[in-house]
């Protein structure tokens, strides 16, 4: 199953659930200790990432990988990246650069610009609900941010982040209204992570 659509398939599910109490989200069970970030940083077909070879300007620019998984690098052609952490492809292009008598110490860093192979859905009282690329760094607040933000009934501080954790499904409120106060701290989103807005109760 595509990448998109399993995230759809999960994003159902979970308002599905979060449906069941809509009118009060304290049906839910959610935990107030951050859930665990995940560390999957590996590189798949879409990502956006800079190749900095120092003192080779002619090497250095960015670069997409392909659907096969491959980018083609100037001087080496296809080289195969998908499912590498960006230290990994920058050793593997050394290390082509060095065995095929290029550059004699080449010195190479890699620095990922975005991860459009890995997507976070934004639901809910927001402008324009839907999935988005994950980006280095992104929080709670900028992931709602790219979502237009938040509509007029909106309950911010109901903010729910959804994260699938091995077998287990954690579920953290975010105060999102404290968070852009400096009253409490914002959560960085990982891939496949789901924040859903309710609705302020009246």
């Amino acid at each position: 199953m595509a990448w998109s659509s399993r995230l759809l398939l999960i994003t159902a599910l979970v308002l599905m659930a979060l449906g069941s109490s809509a009118c009060s989200h304290r049906g839910v069970q959610i935990t107030e200790v951050p859930p665990p970030a995940t560390d999957d940083t590996t590189l798949g077909p879409g990502d956006v990432f800079s190749v900095r070879v120092y003192g080779e300007d002619a090497m250095t620019g960015s670069h997409q990988v392909a659907p096969d998984g491959t980018i083609n690098f100037p001087l080496l052609g296809a080289i195969e990246v998908s499912g590498l952490e960006p230290t990994q492809v920058a050793e593997r292009i050394q290390t082509e650069l060095r065995d095929r008598d290029l550059l004699r110490n080449p010195h190479v860093s890699v620095y990922v610009e975005a991860y459009s192979s890995k997507r976070v859905s934004v639901v809910g009282a927001v402008a324009n609900p839907g999935t988005f690329p994950l980006e280095p760094g992104m929080t709670v607040v900028q992931a709602i941010s790219m979502a237009g933000g938040f509509s007029s009934l909106a309950d911010r501080d109901g903010t729910v982040l959804t994260r699938h954790v091995a077998d287990e499904i954690i579920r953290y409120r975010v105060p999102v209204a404290r968070v852009t106060k400096g009253q409490a701290e914002d959560i960085e989103v990982a891939a496949g992570d789901i924040i859903f807005v309710p609705e302020r109760l009246f």
